[in-house]
């Protein structure tokens, strides 16, 4: 059932708990790690290539092995919908069974996992487009299941299916309010893997960081 509140940017994080039959996770961080600050995100968007976007010639998203094992029975889908979930319970093979999740994206909540995409923050396409066509199909893998950065993060399908692989220029965020998250996350995930922004796009991310 779809119902609107406010994001919570920061929870309680229980940690320590072993996925053994149905488990409860209790209330989960409910934003990837690793978001910069405003000042730390403005350094690092100075500091990234601009240049137009390449092609997509030879892109595909098997070449960005994705929701792979990430131990105790979870793939990284899995690991994303319990970090970012509340009250989540898990059976043994580490599915929810139980839960909700609240999109940062929207301002929705949800109890369902089927209505919760896992969003990489910059799209594979947007990466292959920005330099990760000439990486290693172990550096995309890599990407496409990074856990320690603010890439992965759970939202509504529906939104996540709209923003496809648009840039920050010609997508944002319905919820107006964490456009400066959003930005923070982008400049992240760009910086550190050392991938180049197009004039339009930072000039959209220069925008949204002035609203933090």
């Amino acid at each position: 059932m779809l119902t609107t509140r406010t994001v919570r940017n920061s929870l309680t994080v229980v940690a320590g708990m072993a996925l053994l039959g149905a488990t409860t996770i209790g209330v989960a961080e409910a934003t990837p790690p690793g978001i910069p600050s405003t000042e730390t995100a403005t350094s690092d968007l100075a500091e990234l290539t601009v240049q137009a976007d390449g092609s997509l010639d030879g892109y595909s998203r098997d070449k960005f092995p994705h929701w792979i094992d990430q131990g105790d029975n979870c793939n990284t889908r899995e690991a994303v919908l319990k970090r970012d979930g509340t009250d989540v319970q898990v059976g043994s093979d580490c599915y929810p069974t139980s839960g909700s999740w609240a999109s940062p994206y929207d301002d929705a909540t949800w109890t369902s996992p089927s209505d919760v995409d896992i969003d990489h923050v910059v799209p594979l396409a947007d990466a292959w487009r920005t330099g990760a066509s000439s990486w290693t199909q172990d550096q995309r893998q890599a990407y496409a299941n990074d856990l320690t950065d603010p890439q992965l993060i759970a939202v509504t399908d529906n939104v996540n299916q709209e923003k496809g692989d648009k840039s920050p220029d010609q997508w944002k965020p319905p919820s107006t309010g964490y456009w400066c998250t959003y930005a923070k996350m982008w400049v992240a995930v760009k910086y550190k893997f050392k991938l180049t922004v197009n004039s339009a796009e930072k000039s959209a991310l220069t925008d949204m960081l002035g609203r933090c």
